[in-house]
């Protein structure tokens, strides 16, 4: 899964890639060793936002593209993404579970309620102070730990 991903991001021009890693995490290492990608750790999972500010905190400045690994894009999507997001010329954007996250936006990754801290909670209350943020349309994904996507694409005979 992070292999197909680490793919389309290289494709969409994602120069500097840094994965958030808690549970397994010496096994993701291990698992992208001798690859050119930082870690951040984030110890128990607090959800989405926390990652965030865990890695930014480790030093990695925006603009941020986020996902999370269990994702497979439809080949190009993130491309697109990134592209009409440098076209909005928008703080933000969003096609959840895909975010762009602009340096504006990092101070509302703070005091969220929670846990879990999640980015649509931050992206709701940025979007209600008014910065500006864009919303892209992405084509379907998959969620590969789901048990209903691992169902309905590897046992299609079921229905």
């Amino acid at each position: 899964m992070i292999a197909t991903l680490l793919h389309e991001l290289e494709a969409a021009g994602v120069s500097a890639v840094t994965v958030v890693v808690g549970h397994l995490g010496d096994q993701v290492r291990g698992l992208l060793a001798g690859l050119d990608v930082r870690f951040a750790e984030q110890p128990e999972p607090l959800g989405s936002a926390d990652a965030v500010r865990r890695a930014v905190d480790a030093g990695v400045a925006p603009p941020l593209l986020v996902t999370v690994a269990d994702t497979v894009y439809e080949p190009g999507d993130p491309r697109r993404f990134v592209e009409a997001w440098e076209r909005s010329g928008a703080a933000g954007a969003l096609a959840p579970p895909l975010w762009g996250i602009g340096a504006e936006l990092l101070r509302f990754l703070d005091d969220l309620p929670g846990p879990p801290f999640e980015l649509q909670t931050a992206f709701e209350r940025a979007r209600t102070a008014g910065v500006d943020l864009t919303s892209v349309e992405l084509g379907p994904t998959r969620a590969l730990t789901e048990p209903a996507d691992l169902v309905m694409h590897n046992f299609v005979y079921l229905d």
